[in-house]
């Protein structure tokens, strides 16, 4: 556990009351990211404040009031779960930086150039987000801050979120080896037929077919028959 001076403060508000409790950075941050690490190693002080700076303790009508208790690891859970934690400068750098990533990536491979049908390189979406100077948010889903972050790129870096359908063949000696890279995108149909070759539809972003078609092509030494199904 740190000491006070280089614990962070963990705040929660409800009902016009504010509290604030003094929480170790690298395992609150642990448990915010649900390694749930023990509660004792949290918290620092096992004081709850109004304004933990000054040094001015909440009062325990209050506590009592908006909390329903006065252990301190039940509401430390409160607010863990339900407040707001202040990152350290280095903390919120990584998470920021591991969103970043995390949100290029999705758009990379989902994503197509309605124009070309092909996705966009990594560095040209990476330009757009730098020229739109998007707001990444540490702790919000990837996933659901694309939907916004799409929305600002568009006038930048046109873009579409299309699947398509494509129909596999595979034939007998190499069926089983594909299997579970077939399944891992989403099998939408699948057939055995009697000399052992497998034919399955897929369902994927269109932005992904290039990266599925690859992988298609290493398992079977290019021996593999593939069609994109019209809409």
């Amino acid at each position: 556990m740190v000491s006070l001076d280089k614990a962070i403060i963990a705040s929660y508000d409800k009902n016009g009351a504010h509290f604030e409790l003094y929480v170790d950075p690298d395992a609150a941050y642990a448990y915010k990211e649900g390694r749930k690490p023990d509660l004792k190693n949290i918290l620092v002080s096992e004081e709850v404040y109004e304004n933990a700076k000054k040094g001015e303790r909440a009062k325990a009508s209050d506590i009592q009031k908006v909390f329903g208790t006065t252990d301190i690891m039940k509401i430390l859970e409160v607010v863990l779960k339900e407040g707001e934690v202040q990152l350290t400068t280095e903390q919120r750098r990584k998470k920021q930086e591991e969103k970043y990533k995390q949100i290029v990536a999705i758009i990379a491979k989902e994503a197509i150039d309605p124009r070309t049908k092909l996705p966009h390189p990594i560095n040209r979406i990476e330009a757009a987000l730098e020229q739109a100077r998007v707001h990444i948010d540490p702790f919000k889903d990837a996933r659901e801050q694309v939907k916004d972050i799409v929305k600002e790129l568009v006038a930048i870096l046109p873009m579409k979120f299309e699947k398509i359908k494509i129909a596999v063949k595979v034939p007998p000696e190499h069926a089983h080896r594909c299997y579970g890279t077939l399944k891992s995108y989403g099998i939408m149909q699948e057939q055995w037929l009697s000399d052992g070759s497998l034919i399955v539809v897929v369902e994927i972003f269109a932005g992904m077919q290039g990266e599925f078609l690859d992988k298609l092509n290493k398992l079977t030494s290019g021996n593999i028959e593939t069609r994109v199904l019209e809409k």
